[in-house]
């Protein structure tokens, strides 16, 4: 499976995740985010930006639990409202279309 942003075809998995992490630029994800109906806003951005330095440093994306945790600290929320607000842009699954979108692979575990 494939997509294609600038007349440029970039190779997916069967779920739709990037199989080659270096092919991810911001074209790619506004086309990933498209396709998971969702419109890339400021906030969104952020956390992409926040999953993509996590995946750098320990080299897995992470469970919702250290993600909600990670929003609730930074936005200072408690964590209800941290996942509420996490759900509310990944209404899908936060770690799920969020990591998608970031160009990093599925998540394991828990998600």
């Amino acid at each position: 499976m494939s997509i294609e942003v600038n007349g440029v075809s970039y190779e997916t998995d069967e779920n739709g995740y990037l199989v080659n992490l270096e092919d991810w630029n911001e074209d790619v994800a506004v086309k990933l985010a498209e396709g998971e109906d969702i419109r890339m806003e400021e906030p969104h951005w952020d956390l992409i930006k926040f999953l993509r330095n996590y995946y750098e440093e320990y080299q897995i994306a992470p469970a919702v639990k250290v993600l909600t945790k990670a929003i609730a600290s930074e936005k200072g929320m408690d964590k209800k409202e941290a996942s509420e607000f996490l759900y509310g842009m990944f209404p899908k699954g936060p770690a799920l279309q969020a990591c998608k979108i970031a160009g990093l692979p599925k998540p394991t575990g828990c998600v």
